[in-house]
């Protein structure tokens, strides 16, 4: 199962009214791992950042100014998310920006019928507001507030960034679809996970037989009790409740 945690930061808010993508960040998670494959580009919009835009992610004009466009972009972009499923939060906004982008690349590479001009003709989508605001109603599920919920550090993101953004919500989302992520870690949840072999510990080969001591019934019923409430505020996906046959 590969998943990509995108997100992206824009010069506005709409693109009706022009607003372009400026930067776009992508974590990818293989069956629930992340894998250090992840995506991050900057992009020349060929317009002015708004002042209210540049005070939530602090990208100028300036930095940009050198950057490739989206339309240069678009293919390898294209070509890492195709076939995943995209976890979004607060989605159609994302997929608006960059199916308005694609719109535009197509409009000014006339001589290539090939180029999509949907996102959603290359990928699933799940949006992780729609599922926050379903497990926890009437509370406020922006991703600053989910991280306070689920104890996840973001005290890096002075500023939005898409990458930074992506990496965190790639966190929240895999502890708020069954609570399966940061078992074994220390600090932030996926940018920690692999440590590395400088950690592994090699057993003696000398040393006595381990002591194997197995659930009782009590213990294997607390846990199948808790494999029952993963599975339902992770809307059935709980990795270790195997499919009925």
């Amino acid at each position: 199962m590969r998943q990509i945690v995108l997100d992206t930061e824009t010069t506005g808010l709409d693109p009706e009214e022009g607003h372009r993508i400026i930067e776009i960040g992508c974590v990818e998670l293989l069956n629930r791992r992340p894998t250090g494959n992840n995506y991050h580009q900057y992009i020349q919009p060929d317009r002015d950042v708004e002042e209210g835009a540049l005070d939530v992610h602090g990208i100028t004009n300036a930095f940009l100014a050198d950057k490739p466009r989206f339309a240069d972009v678009a293919q390898d972009f294209l070509e890492y998310i195709k076939g995943a499923e995209l976890i979004i939060h607060n989605a159609p906004f994302d997929i608006g920006f960059i199916n308005y982008e694609l719109a535009l690349a197509k409009a000014n590479h006339e001589d290539d019928g090939e180029r999509a001009t949907k996102i959603e003709e290359h990928c699933t989508i799940e949006d992780t507001l729609v599922f926050a605001r379903k497990i926890h109603p009437g509370r406020k599920n922006d991703l600053d507030s989910l991280c306070k919920r689920y104890n996840i550090d973001n005290s890096e993101r002075t500023f939005h960034g898409a990458l930074l953004d992506a990496e965190i919500l790639a966190d929240v989302y895999l502890v708020m679809t069954g609570g399966q992520a940061g078992l074994f870690d220390e600090g932030r949840g996926v940018a920690q996970h692999w440590v590395g072999d400088s950690n592994i510990k090699r057993l003696d080969s000398n040393r006595a037989p381990l002591l194997i001591i197995r659930a009782n019934e009590q213990e294997m019923a607390a846990h199948e009790t808790w494999l029952d409430e993963i599975n339902q505020t992770s809307g059935g996906r709980c990795l270790w409740r195997k499919p009925d046959a």
